[in-house]
């Protein structure tokens, strides 16, 4: 084994654990609120740096045995490198909002962003997964991070509540997990996902298609896939509203990436069984997040069933068992992350003029004529969302029906397609309200400066400027696809 070469391999993630364990010390030694602060942003700088460092990775096309670390432990291929890019900077994104959102709830502790970065390796494993051991280490690695952050406003009872749903839930999911990797090793005698996929180049026994199943029920968990979406309205609403934005964007990337590595390198020979099991969590989850969407009043609820529909897109370009299908999936990703975090960017600044936190659709009242940035950029959000043409989110939504008629799936496509249409209500219902009623007056409080320029930097990456970028990354992501393939 090259200890070199492994080392220069796995270096984003060497540096974000020195960095993480300097920085705790810091959280240990220095307990006032300057000191916090001052962990917080060099924390966003950190996983900048590591975003920085992951995306020669990915420019330069790294796959095969090039790209494998530890004796094939660890991956670091072009797939993982623009997972990862998206991961680290989703995650700088979250702390960015974190020190005025706590500030106003009880003071902010320097421990929070040392958790964000422990969960940020985490993630980064599991995207780089080459069997099933690391992804378990990567996923518990960030799941024990993720559990605290729910919890984070331990005095407030939304949050503590939030947190222990996510705490059981997950563990339940984790058990069935674990259950499925167990039943997976039994049938086939190998951990790996080259030896799984030689195992099952014949053919599927029955204990291994068990297997699968419960593996992939586990990780459906992790993306709020139904019929395992319970937790995701719940823990969204009560979580703190940063700890929500890090939920909705960087661990979905980071599960939906593993989701995509273990179906095609592991199962890729079988893609008729996985297929079946991922369209329907796709379908049904996008049917399911457009409806029950519709009723809702609380803005982080509605962002949460959005959340659903959106993962159902992502999983239907991945039912497409392609590498176009691939790609789509890496394309919607790029764009997701941005308008969730915009979305969420905007709810923060919905505040009455003590500082109070605002989350009822009603309270959006007039919103344009109050506060017409604040209302333009949510307006472009929701637009994005819903895939009005023009809008960076209508790209996303048409390469992922592309790839799935493609692929044989017309009649799936257009079932998506109408749920598409039947989801544009509920967004289009926000952009009404702010456009056109009468003005609440309730949307007073002043806005942070973090919060503006992160919001202004979302917006105007999902608008029609966004089309800037359709080439360039969808040409990363075809890279990033073919080297998955190319493993295969």
């Amino acid at each position: 084994m090259d200890w070199m070469q492994s080392l220069r391999l796995v270096a984003p993630e060497i540096f974000l654990s020195v960095s993480g364990l300097v920085l705790l010390l810091g959280a240990a030694w220095g307990q006032s609120r300057k000191d916090a602060r001052a962990i917080n942003w060099l924390a966003v700088l950190v996983l900048v740096g590591a975003a920085a460092m992951t995306l020669p990775t990915l420019l330069g096309q790294l796959s095969g045995a090039d790209a494998l670390a530890f004796d094939s432990l660890f991956s670091a291929d072009a797939f993982a490198a623009f997972a990862k890019v998206l991961i680290f900077l989703a995650c700088a994104a979250s702390l960015a909002l974190a020190p005025a959102f706590f500030e106003r709830h009880g003071g902010y502790r320097g421990e929070f962003p040392v958790l964000v970065i422990f969960a940020a390796i985490g993630m980064a494993m599991m995207v780089s997964s080459t069997n099933l051991l690391t992804l378990y280490v990567g996923l518990e690695l960030n799941s024990l991070a993720a559990y605290v952050l729910a919890a984070f406003l331990k005095a407030d009872e939304r949050s503590a509540e939030a947190g222990l749903k996510y705490f059981v839930l997950g563990a339940l999911a984790s058990g069935f997990l674990l259950f499925g990797m167990s039943l997976t090793y039994g049938f086939t005698g190998t951990i790996a996902y080259s030896g799984i996929a030689a195992a099952t180049e014949a053919g599927l026994s029955t204990g291994a298609l068990f297997g699968l199943t419960f593996m992939f029920a586990g990780l459906a968990f992790k993306v709020s896939a139904v019929p395992f979406h319970m937790w995701t309205p719940d823990v969204y609403e009560g979580a703190p509203t940063p700890v929500t934005t890090l939920f909705a964007s960087a661990p979905k990337v980071a599960a939906l990436a593993l989701f995509a590595r273990v179906a095609v390198e592991a199962f890729g020979s079988q893609s008729v069984a996985w297929q079946q099991i991922v369209l329907a969590a796709a379908i049904a989850s996008i049917v399911f997040g457009a409806l029950a969407a519709i009723w809702q009043t609380n803005i982080k609820r509605l962002l949460a069933y959005s959340s659903i529909n959106n993962v159902g897109f992502i999983l239907l370009g991945l039912a497409a068992a392609s590498v176009e299908g691939v790609s789509a999936m890496l394309v919607y990703l790029a764009i997701y992350v941005p308008m969730t975090i915009g979305g969420f960017v905007a709810v923060l600044m919905l505040r009455d003029e003590g500082g109070n936190q605002l989350e009822a659709i009603s309270d959006l009242a007039g919103l344009s004529r109050t506060r017409p940035l604040l209302a333009l950029g949510l307006g472009s959000v929701m637009f994005s969302m819903a895939g009005i043409p023009f809008f960076f989110g209508f790209w996303g939504k048409f390469v992922v029906f592309q790839a799935a008629v493609q692929s044989g799936l017309l009649i799936w496509a257009t079932i998506a397609a109408v749920s598409s249409v039947i989801g544009a209500f509920y967004y289009l219902k926000v952009v009404k309200v702010m456009f056109f009623d009468e003005p609440a007056g309730k949307v007073t409080g002043r806005s942070d400066m973090a919060h503006e320029w992160l919001l202004t930097i979302s917006a105007l990456f999902i608008s029609p400027l966004g089309w800037l970028f359709t080439k360039g990354l969808g040409a990363l992501a075809a890279i990033a696809a073919g080297v998955l393939f190319a493993a295969t």
